[in-house]
């Protein structure tokens, strides 16, 4: 079946006032009457989502979000699917648009240096980094890049603390160590080199894009991740070539 359906998820760290916030939920959830679905979580820190729908679509609802964000970077990824991966369309309002709990953290303001999936791969071969996942536990379960440190999280909101009791151990208390992080499309870890500066740690680094921006730029002969990537929607995961993987959630336990 020919691919039909155009998937983007996409977020931001930029500051919006409350009364911005209620607005732009008004007007994204008019697309749902357009055949747009997918998942949106709106907060004062910005915005973070999937959406999928017919191309055309879904290009529109992207450009309503550059232009309300003044063509701030959405941290895109593209994928396609024969199926829709979500059934109907749900903008959220929350605390925070990736819950980590903790009020001073600021990544709009400061965050760690981006790194583009080409020059992972350097990371990943250097001997003086340390690559931490951030993603929860059954994330890293369906796969993962080799040698990265899995803290076995149940959910983000546990990675400060996990910092706290760990770090110190980790970097043999040297603050100078590089240090890059990742996650499934790029906000947990950007929210976390915002941590790790707080915390007096300078060489921190984050994925730009994430996994998904990494399958999808990086070509099977030269790609070091193993393993498939959980996703949040109906595909459960997708594979090296970002189409639907071999996993599937159990209805009776949930896992």
């Amino acid at each position: 079946m020919k691919d039909t359906y155009k998937i983007v998820s996409l977020y931001c760290f930029n500051l919006i006032s409350e009364e911005k916030l209620f607005n732009l939920r008004d007007k994204l959830e008019k697309f749902e009457d357009k055949g747009l679905t997918g998942l949106i979580i709106l907060a004062q820190e910005g915005i973070n989502g999937t959406i999928c729908g017919k191309e055309k679509i879904v290009n529109v609802f992207h450009r309503e979000v550059k232009k309300f964000l003044k063509d701030h970077d959405l941290n895109e990824k593209i994928s396609f699917s024969a199926r829709k991966i979500f059934k109907k369309l749900k903008i959220k309002i929350k605390t925070e648009i990736v819950t980590m709990g903790i009020n001073e953290i600021s990544p709009e303001k400061k965050s760690g240096i981006y790194v583009n999936s080409e020059e992972w791969n350097n990371l990943l071969a250097d001997e003086n980094t340390i690559v931490i996942d951030t993603r929860n536990h059954y994330e890293v379960s369906l796969g993962s890049f080799d040698n990265a440190i899995n803290p076995n999280l149940k959910n983000f909101r546990e990675f400060p603390d996990w910092l706290d009791k760990n770090l110190k151990k980790i970097t043999n208390d040297n603050e100078k160590i590089n240090i890059a992080m990742f996650c499934t499309g790029g906000i947990r870890c950007e929210k976390a080199t915002s941590l790790l500066l707080e915390k007096g740690y300078q060489n921190t680094y984050h994925l730009k894009g994430g996994i998904l921006k990494y399958l999808e730029n990086i070509p099977s002969n030269k790609n070091k991740y193993i393993g498939e990537c959980y996703v949040f929607d109906e595909r459960v995961s997708v594979d090296k070539n970002l189409k639907k993987g071999s996993y599937s959630i159990c209805h009776a336990c949930g896992m």
